[in-house]
């Protein structure tokens, strides 16, 4: 069986995101979908729990994806679920230049592999942090991420488009 892991901070989980994991869960046996602490990206908007419960709606539609959460190294965690490849999605030419770097990174430590998955050009825009910002200035967001995440992001940040008024 292949098994791959796919580490993120997920906070909050996109369609871009989604999009991934549907296109991963059609090409391996077993897709582990982690929550990570991002120490670079700052405490974050959802906790590690909050972030698992939406990454548990958005993928339930999907049998061969798992969730889980973990703080400290991927590949240990890559070890633990006995992942065989790591999996990275690609938005732009910067997205690979820090992605190939961790990816070394990770083999000369690991041995483990990553691989790069690019994304629909419709939807290389999409960032956790842009979203985050929309909705805390009031703008919609519904097309960019899953229904029950723009609930919780409109509940936490703010009402939507209609408090615009």
């Amino acid at each position: 069986m292949t098994r791959v892991l796919y580490p993120g901070s997920f906070d909050p989980v996109h369609n871009g995101h989604v999009e991934m994991v549907e296109t991963a869960a059609g090409l391996f046996e077993e897709v582990v979908v982690a929550a990570l602490i991002n120490p670079s990206k700052g405490g974050g908007l959802f906790d590690l729990e909050e972030r698992m419960a939406l990454l548990d709606e958005c993928f339930e539609h999907l049998a061969n994806v798992r969730t889980t959460m973990f703080d400290g190294l991927v590949v240990n965690l890559a070890s633990e679920v006995g992942a065989d490849f790591i999996i990275k999605g690609l938005r732009a030419v910067s997205d690979f230049e820090s992605e190939l770097q961790m990816a070394q990174m990770n083999a000369a430590i690991s041995g483990v592999q990553t691989l790069f998955l690019p994304t629909a050009s419709r939807r290389s825009f999409l960032a956790s942090r842009l979203i985050r910002e929309v909705v805390r200035l009031g703008g919609d967001v519904s097309d960019m991420v899953p229904e029950p995440v723009r609930l919780r992001l409109e509940g936490r940040l703010g009402s939507g488009p209609e408090s615009n008024g």
